[in-house]
């Protein structure tokens, strides 16, 4: 099935040294971008993450060290793979959780705002899958595109794959709406005010937290009543981009206390 676009979709999958968006960092990443005319183009780059890959990481995507020693930074490539997704959507698997936060950390330590929470529509396509079939993603693209994943774990193949599925699943499925924002919203989880998901709108559309001693609590009304968390959360070892939220949260309240 085409895709109905209105704006182009950045298909994407990270390969990283772990899996703590505030810590790890990017060693691969691939991109398929696809146009509302149907054009694609794929761009794959290997990343030298600036720190040791662990054992444990490389035994899963098969990137060691010295695969990567004479690799670009992020940082050095950050500005055209800024003009690459500018203007873009995004899809993934497991990216609204992962992919996107790690992106966005790696934008941040390069000195760029990444303003795509208000701007982007994200896809995650395991979502969909699990809220349709409860799988993994070589069993999606076994059971959608009857074929084996080969190559797993290796950004393109990985990338490639959710590509094929999302379009698998629009045929499949008929209630699925082939368009990015009913795709976008299906796939989303919680309303993630921040994209790691520590805070979160409830259903009066108020920013709660989402983890910890005050989980389900509004943030203005506990950093009121408890400042220091606010800075704990500032010193602590959480994503720049939720340390951003909060400190807009923050900043408002003290605005609305000064009026």
């Amino acid at each position: 099935m085409q895709l109905n676009l209105k704006k182009p979709l950045i298909f994407f999958d990270l390969e990283t040294t772990g899996v703590d968006p505030a810590k790890d960092r990017i060693v691969e990443i691939s991109m398929i971008k696809v146009s509302p005319d149907g054009e694609e183009v794929t761009k794959t780059r290997r990343i030298n993450p600036e720190m040791p890959i662990p054992p444990a990481a490389s035994e899963i995507h098969g990137i060691y060290d010295e695969d990567v020693k004479d690799c670009p930074t992020f940082k050095a490539i950050s500005k055209s793979l800024l003009a690459f997704i500018e203007g873009c959507d995004f899809v993934g698997y497991n990216s609204n959780k992962f992919d996107i936060p790690v992106l966005v950390e790696e934008f941040l330590r390069a000195g760029i705002d990444l303003d795509i929470k208000k701007k982007c529509r994200f896809i995650d396509v395991q979502n969909i899958f699990h809220k349709m079939e409860q799988r993994t993603l070589v069993a999606a693209y076994k059971f959608y595109c009857q074929k084996d994943l080969d190559d797993a774990h290796s950004a393109e193949a990985d990338t490639r794959a959710t590509y094929e599925v999302l379009k698998a699943q629009l045929d499949r499925y008929p209630e699925l709406e082939n368009d990015v924002h009913f795709l976008s919203e299906f796939s989303s989880r919680t309303q993630n005010v921040d994209f790691a998901g520590r805070i979160i709108y409830n259903e009066a559309g108020v920013e709660v937290f989402n983890f910890g001693k005050h989980k389900g609590r509004s943030v203005a009304e506990v950093f009121r009543e408890e400042p220091s968390y606010y800075a704990w959360m500032m010193n602590g070892d959480f994503p720049r981009y939720t340390q951003r939220v909060i400190t807009e949260i923050r900043l408002r309240e003290l605005g609305n206390k000064g009026k």
